[in-house]
């Protein structure tokens, strides 16, 4: 018989025996809570129909960049793995087959370890079949899967419920209907939230290709007739109103860098104008972004939504992968930020604003005990979004609970972010939040930094209280 790596009741625990005992019963305590997730991209239309998951490849291969871009590293080109038109059932079969090629090199990844999860947990896979995974048994893998999701059953609502999933938020074009949120919300039926989110990035990043067609659409259907610059403030202020009444909790807003200006609304619109005209400068693009984000923590402080920004990834690396196949495709890399003089503007006039809610994620841990720990501990407004991305992985999740809580403590971080595509992963990763947490914990307990009763107050408040508080759910 095979160890089940996914089904050991230890794993990500600490080896030492009795640091490892205290983090047991500390997990113990939150094992079992309801899933909150306040950030990520599941679309709403999935629970909203309730239709059937697609084929194993384009469930869990193609859309997750975590996964294709190491097979590509691997020398797969992306259009063996469901990229293009016209994949039908044999290419889908030949890029699971890829797959499987290429699963050793999952070892120690987060991505291995989720899957390994959901291959066992989700779709009830035997561990002996887990663990022997590879070209002989590609196919036998293929066809459990591919039976399970022909389940009537296994659809997204009886998922949401299996997976104890009590708020999900969707992430939301401004202008979009948001009909699938309605009828959620109107579902006797249905008893999660699912919750949209207002992502204006296309609408505030002039160096984004659409960016002129998406501000004349904005401003002809929300700027109630008022033109220019002050015509697209009032577009965006009334989406936003449109978001807020359709249940949304907070805006997040994908930028470049985190840098924020405070510009005179006449410099405002004069490189509104400029660029709506196509004639802005790099610098002036960046500008105007950076002072759209202190328009948007404006408008954060008046209407009540979350502000979160993910900053910090050169967005599709490689020109001939994103001519080919589009965004989101694994050539996404991280680069350096700085945060302290990034959003010193935006704090200069809201980081002490009541009830404002901004929360700093970065794909640079340096910035973690250096920039963001230190602005959190002083600024009521900042919490420190949790390790996202590259860094939402076990030894990642230790490094950042070391970096920001000897100076920001417990008490001003986001709690937990799943920031995914991947449906079927989400109850790993919150499980894998919970065990480190738990082991970090449990290191402090056996270190006598904290007491243990202390540490069964705090796992509660890190996975359960923190993301309803600072995303005021």
């Amino acid at each position: 018989m095979t160890d089940s790596l996914a089904a050991h009741p230890d794993r990500l625990f600490p080896a030492e025996a009795g640091t490892r005992q205290i983090a047991r019963e500390l997990y113990a305590d939150v094992e079992h809570f309801p899933i909150l997730s306040p950030h990520g991209h599941v679309p709403a239309e999935w629970i909203a129909d309730d239709v059937p998951f697609p084929d194993p490849t384009a469930l869990l291969v193609t859309p997750d960049h975590y996964v294709t871009r190491l097979i590509h590293a691997s020398g797969v080109p992306l259009s063996e793995l469901g990229f293009g038109e016209g994949h039908g059932p044999e290419a889908s079969l030949q890029g699971w087959r890829h797959f499987a090629e290429a699963w050793p090199l999952f070892d120690g990844t987060a991505s291995g370890y989720w899957l390994r999860s959901e291959f066992e947990h989700v779709f009830g896979l035997p561990a002996e079949m887990v663990e022997s995974f590879g070209p002989e048994n590609a196919d036998a893998v293929y066809d459990a899967i591919a039976a399970k999701l022909a389940e009537p059953d296994f659809r997204p609502r009886r998922l949401f419920e299996d997976f104890r999933i009590e708020v999900l938020a969707t992430t939301d074009d401004p202008l979009d209907s948001l009909e699938a949120h309605e009828r959620l919300a109107k579902d006797e039926s249905f008893h999660g939230r699912v919750v949209p989110t207002f992502r204006p990035d296309a609408y505030i990043n002039v160096a984004h290709p659409e960016w002129a067609e998406r501000v004349e659409r904005l401003t002809a259907e929300a700027a109630s007739g008022v033109g220019g610059f002050a015509g697209y403030l009032r577009a965006l202020e009334a989406r936003r109103r449109f978001f807020v009444d359709r249940g949304a909790v907070s805006a997040d807003h994908g930028v470049r860098t985190p840098l924020t200006l405070k510009l005179e609304r006449s410099e405002a619109e004069a490189l509104f104008d400029k660029a709506r005209r196509g004639e802005a400068t790099p610098a002036d693009r960046d500008a105007f972004e950076a002072h759209m984000m202190w328009e948007m923590a404006r408008m954060s402080v008046e209407d009540g939504l979350v502000m979160t920004i993910h900053p910090g990834s050169f967005r599709n690396h490689h020109g001939p992968t994103f001519a080919a196949h589009g965004g989101d495709t694994g050539h996404d890399i991280p680069f350096a930020v700085n945060y302290t003089a990034g959003v010193h503007a935006l704090l200069q006039d809201f980081g002490t604003a009541k009830d404002f809610h901004l929360v700093l994620f970065t794909l640079d841990e340096t910035v973690f005990s250096r920039e963001l720990a230190p602005l959190a501990g002083f600024y009521p407004s900042v919490y420190i979004g949790a390790p996202w991305w590259f860094l939402d992985a076990p030894d990642a999740m230790l490094r950042f609970r070391s970096a920001v809580t000897e100076t920001a403590g417990f008490s001003r971080s986001s709690g937990f972010i799943d920031d995914t595509r991947a449906y079927c992963s989400i109850p790993a990763r919150h499980d894998t939040s919970r065990r480190i947490e738990a082991s970090f914990l449990a290191r402090l307990v056996a270190e006598h930094r904290i007491t243990e009763a202390r540490a069964h107050e705090l796992i509660v408040d890190i996975v359960d209280r923190a993301p309803r508080r600072v995303f005021k759910l």
